[in-house]
């Protein structure tokens, strides 16, 4: 039976999840982080995807991306998986999958849900109980949409630029969105919709997402 095209509309936010192969580990050492984070610069800019946020936890990684090419997230994921595969077979003289299968992914309603998967991707590591606030943790996209620093990685979302028109305000008023609790019920949908390669946003969204796989419209490249 053929896999089922996955679900890519250009522009639309992408949120992507890899697990490590049975769930194990596969980052190692600070030189498996950094490696991986310079291949994500590298072949996101190569393949024209737009990283807004990502974190790396030590089994797996969320990305959220835009394209306006439906085949260029699943290039991006094929090339890095591959290129860190062979990174980790070499370096720690292993051989096989590192990831477990194809990656997972879903589309995002821009107005009221980006800024929320944003949220929950940069709060990984404290939902893990691996630090305390999420700009203690260096493998995530945070202190770049949250503290200004330099991150070459990042391409802000519109709505991102859209929460002030000063940087140091915008920052600002991104951290405030991390001052309340998630409500447990998104987080479930997003990772209900992720693991269902589907889409999490409101009603006519959704309705819109299913009408474009029935469709059969979903052409996106789907190497993994």
């Amino acid at each position: 039976m053929p896999r089922r095209a996955r679900l890519v509309l250009p522009d639309v936010p992408l949120h992507i999840i890899q697990r490590g192969n049975n769930r194990q580990q596969c980052f190692f050492a600070d030189a498996d982080y950094l490696a991986y984070l310079d291949w994500l610069e590298e072949l996101a800019g190569r393949s024209e995807c737009r990283v807004h946020a990502y974190v790396l936890m030590s089994n797996h990684i969320h990305l959220l991306l835009s394209a306006s090419n439906v085949a260029a997230p699943g290039a991006l994921m094929k090339m890095l998986g591959q290129y860190f595969t062979h990174h980790v077979n070499r370096r720690y003289q292993r051989t096989g999958t590192l990831w477990e299968g194809r990656y997972k992914s879903c589309l995002v309603q821009e107005d009221g849900y980006l800024m929320q998967c944003q949220r929950y991707i940069e709060l990984n590591p404290v939902r893990a109980h691996l630090v305390s606030d999420p700009a203690r943790y260096r493998w995530s996209s945070y202190r770049g949409n949250a503290e200004g620093h330099g991150d070459p990685i990042l391409t802000p979302h519109p709505l991102y630029l859209g929460l002030a028109s000063d940087a140091g305000q915008r920052r600002q008023a991104y951290r405030a969105l991390f001052g309340s609790p998630s409500k447990q019920k998104r987080i479930d949908d997003l990772r209900l919709a992720t693991n269902s390669d589907f889409a999490w946003g409101d009603q006519a969204f959704m309705t819109r997402a299913a009408a474009v796989r029935k469709q059969g419209q979903t052409l996106g490249s789907d190497p993994m």
